[in-house]
Formats: structure tokens, sequence, C-alpha cells
């Protein structure tokens, strides 16, 4: 069986979100950024108003949306993205984004993530990361899909994408403890399992919804110093540095960071292509399960791309979040 060949564009590792975005007018594109009130989040969101994108910073925190929101409107002269309320840990909050939104959406950008130092769970008690990163975002997607569905019937064709980790590559899904209910708690772990769970979130996505002309990505910004390491515990801030000297990644800039976003949000490559894991602005190589990390950090693991446990982990989040 012949192998496909991955999907290039001619951008590299240190490239910036605004040069992906150089010359391509967004005049009619409407999109969401969650998490949009920091970090990459904030510069994506940044550029992509630059463009003539109406764009949504869906926040947890409002005053600091509504701050970003100020100086986006100051460096575009004048074009502010709206805030509204989002927490990806509370469904009522997610239910009324999606109920709330009206007509077409073109793009939308599952950007927020949250890590935790040590155990912490929703009221429903399932393990935070997870919750957050994944079913948040699996619930938001869902709930915004007829408008998602629209809007790829208004400018053929709709993006998601989400924003995963290298982190992906230390965990696949554990079906049988997917919240730490039996084994111990480790949030390196926990973090990684929600990473992966968001490239098999595109890669069913993309099965399900291609033909609404709805398409999803997965896309790792690479290591970006971001206000996500805040609750690092020391074993984590020891690995991540360890990680560094052991050269599995050299820091981005914060624009160079949300630059592979925007190569899934708005390349001509990926615009009816989807289910791919990109890293440094081109399709990932896939690496078997028990691929070392360090010999490939550019890489995708099978689990985070396998058909399979795409689709059974779609149906266990929709049965969760049915409850």
């Amino acid at each position: 069986m012949t192998t496909p060949e991955l999907i290039s564009t001619p951008f590299t590792s240190s490239s910036t979100a605004a040069e992906v975005l150089r010359g391509v007018d967004l005049t009619g594109v409407r999109a969401i950024v969650t998490g949009g009130s920091s970090g990459i989040g904030t510069e994506t969101a940044r550029v992509l108003t630059s463009a003539g994108a109406e764009v949504t910073l869906a926040v947890r925190n409002t005053t600091a949306g509504d701050a970003v929101a100020e100086t986006i409107a100051k460096s575009t002269g004048g074009i502010r993205p709206r805030v509204v309320r989002l927490d990806l840990a509370d469904r009522t909050t997610i239910t009324r984004f999606a109920d709330a939104w009206n007509g077409p959406l073109h793009l939308l950008i599952n950007n927020a993530g949250v890590v935790t130092g040590g155990l912490e769970r929703t009221p429903e008690g399932w393990e935070l990361q997870f919750a957050t990163n994944h079913l948040g975002h699996f619930a938001l997607a869902s709930g915004l899909h007829d408008a998602l569905a629209l809007g790829a019937t208004d400018r053929d064709g709709a993006r998601i994408v989400s924003v995963s980790s290298t982190a992906h590559m230390r965990s696949g899904i554990d079906f049988d403890d997917l919240h730490f209910e039996r084994r111990d708690y480790d949030p390196q772990i926990a973090y990684a399992q929600s990473k992966t769970a968001n490239s098999l979130f595109a890669v069913e996505a993309t099965r399900l919804w291609a033909s609404d002309g709805i398409i999803a990505n997965t896309v790792n910004p690479g290591g970006v110093a971001t206000g996500l390491q805040r609750n690092f515990t020391a074993r984590q801030k020891a690995s991540l540095d360890a990680a560094e000297a052991a050269g599995i990644f050299t820091y981005k800039t914060v624009e160079q960071g949300a630059a592979t976003t925007i190569v899934a949000a708005v390349a001509p490559e990926f615009a009816h292509s989807g289910g791919h894991y990109l890293d440094d602005a081109q399709e990932a190589y896939t690496v078997p399960d028990d691929a070392d990390l360090a010999q490939h950090p550019h890489g995708v693991k099978e689990w985070a791309l396998d058909p399979t446990t795409a689709k059974r982990l779609w149906t266990v989040s929709t049965d969760l979040l049915r409850v």
C-alpha cells in the first residue's frame, strides 16, 4: 500500500502568523477563538482581525478579554473583536454560547487549554484537564455544528482547528479510567491524554462532518512560554527544562507559535482536507506508539490519528455529555 504524501506548505518553524496571512483577505469570515485573552489565542485573534475577519473571543475572564479586544482594536484601526464568556468546564456556559450564536460560522479555533498541578475535578466528577481541553471543546463544536454547516455553504467550506501539543506523545486514551478514578494521578499524563483527545476529535469530526463542508485539523504550536505553564509543578518544570536541554524543542515566540494555527485555518492546502496533525506549518509524519519523543519531536503518534479510537472517543464523549 502506498503511503499518502504528506501535505506541505511554504511556511516553516520560524514563520509568524502575520506572515502566513500576508495578502490574505478574510473580509466576511466569522471566526471564534477560544482562550483568546492570552498567549497564542490573543495573537491568533489579532492577526485574523487584521486580515478582516469578524472575530469573537470566547473567554472565561471577560475583563481580560475586553482588554485584549481594546488592544487589538488599536492595532487594527478600530476593528474590535467581540467578547463572550465561555467556561469550557461549565456545560451551562457552553450551551448558552452555542445557542446565542446567530448566522454562519466559518472558522472555529479550539485554542483554550488548562494545565493543573494536581487532581482537580468538575462538578460532574470529570478530571479537569480532560473535561476542559477535550470535552468542553467537543461540546462547543457539536453545539455550533449547524452554524459551521451554514458557513461551509456560505464560503465553500468551514474549518475547525484544534490546538494539541507534543505532550500527546506521552499518553493515548485510557478508556478504562478516563478520569483517574482508580490509577494514581499524574498531571502530565492527564494533560497528554487530553491533547491526544484533541487530535482524535479532528479525525472523527472530519469523517462525520466533511459531507457538510466542515473539516477539522490539529496543530502543535511548539514550545511557547505562555500563561499555560503557571500551574506547573516543580516536576513538570524540570521535565520541560530537560526536554529543552535535550533539543526536543526550541522555544518559539508567540507570533511563531500561532503560525501553524493560522496555516490550518486559512492555507489552501487544508481547505478541504482534514483529520491531519500539523507541526511547524506542515503535516507531521506518523510514528509508532512506542516511539521515543526525543527522537521524533515533530511526529505524531498513531494513537492520536487512529480512526477506530477516534470513533470510540466520540461515542464516549457524546454519552458523557448526555448525562
